[in-house]
């Protein structure tokens, strides 16, 4: 389930403070339901952390953000 543009709009990186842009979840990454969450990722090149939707709901934990690869 996307994001509500205006929550995207207001969202910034915990690390760094950039904009975040949405992306579907990486391949072989889904729910126990089955389905595929996506991931807020930075769009500052030199942090680049995705951080997890779960539930719909955005992790914004930079314990919980996947690094770049």
């Amino acid at each position: 389930m996307p994001l509500e543009a205006g929550l995207l709009e207001i969202l910034a990186c915990p690390a760094c403070h950039a904009p975040l842009r949405e992306e579907p979840a990486p391949a072989g990454e889904e729910t126990p339901s089955g389905a595929a969450e996506g991931e807020l990722v930075c769009t500052d090149t030199a942090c680049g952390l995705a951080y997890p939707v779960r539930d719909g709901i955005p992790v914004l934990l930079v314990d919980e953000a996947r690094r770049p690869a």
